[in-house]
């Protein structure tokens, strides 16, 4: 039978919550960084929604993003493929390397760099056209594959690595926005690989997915990370801790500590941290 103090506990919202943190892949070993931003401060309009932010992303792994809704995540996200100069108003300073070039040189390309940074949204968006087309899109219009030979095969070998093929191999040209939920949100990480991005950025990836389809594309982000350096966005602490090797937490459009997720979730240096993990706000 509970004991008391275990009923007060049941019902104290305060009691630490303890998120089970993936020991294979917690540890963040040395790795060359991929994304270096220094100093980035983010304004619409009059409004300033990231605070100087700074922070390293090593290469061939998964960096997570946390904090409470309006925190400033997902505005740093877009902020590394210019995804913000779509947002009228919109204003960065400071610098975010990519390789250690500024990809807010007036001189880059926006639709090169996010070749080369491609991003997966919070709800699947496959394009209404085939299957096949949705992923021949962009190595079409980058000019990629040589020829048909060259471009099926493309088509084929993402869909593959999205973990998708065995499952619309027979139906390449029915439509994309026939599959389920987590079908398609597969169908877009196809998309985006097609064109050989180095970095994949994903905002709340399986926020409108089922536990099942959440699971599938878990495990398809720990195999991507080898090939890949990827940053995710997510309101669940339970799946950074389980898809990422870095973790960094956000809070009022600061960035308040980064570190190897292990770390983070087991022995935070910041008290605002050690909050937001033990469920006391967010």
């Amino acid at each position: 039978m509970p004991s008391q103090r275990d009923d007060a506990m049941a019902h104290d919202t305060t009691a630490p919550v303890h998120i089970a943190v993936d020991r294979q892949h917690a540890a963040l070993p040395a790795a060359p960084v991929k994304i270096r931003a220094r100093d980035v401060n983010v304004f619409y309009g009059e409004k300033q929604a990231l605070f100087d932010v700074s922070l390293d992303v090593p290469e061939n792994s998964v960096t997570a993003l946390i904090g409470p809704s309006g925190c400033g995540k997902s505005t740093f996200l877009r902020s590394i493929n210019r995804m913000n100069d779509t947002i009228p108003g919109c204003k960065v300073t400071g610098r975010i390397e990519l390789d250690g070039e500024d990809v807010n040189d007036r001189s880059i390309d926006p639709v090169v760099l996010r070749a080369r940074v491609g991003m997966v949204f919070q709800k699947p968006n496959p394009f209404p056209k085939t299957i096949f087309e949705n992923v021949a899109y962009g190595p079409r219009i980058h000019g990629i594959a040589s020829g048909k030979t060259e471009l099926e095969g493309i088509v084929e070998s993402s869909l593959k690595r999205a973990g998708l093929w065995a499952e619309v191999a027979d139906r390449l040209h029915q439509p994309g926005t026939g599959l389920s939920g987590g079908q398609q949100q597969r169908l877009v990480i196809a998309r985006a690989i097609a064109v050989s991005p180095e970095v994949i950025l994903m905002d709340e990836p399986c926020s409108a997915l089922d536990p099942i389809a959440t699971a599938r594309i878990e495990e398809l982000i720990d195999e991507l990370r080898n090939q890949y350096c990827i940053v995710i966005v997510t309101h669940s602490m339970a799946q950074a801790a389980r898809v990422s090797q870095k973790t960094a937490f956000f809070h009022l459009g600061k960035l308040v500590e980064a570190g190897p997720t292990g770390e983070i979730f087991t022995n935070p240096r910041d008290s605002r941290t050690q909050d937001y993990i033990t469920g006391r706000f967010g």
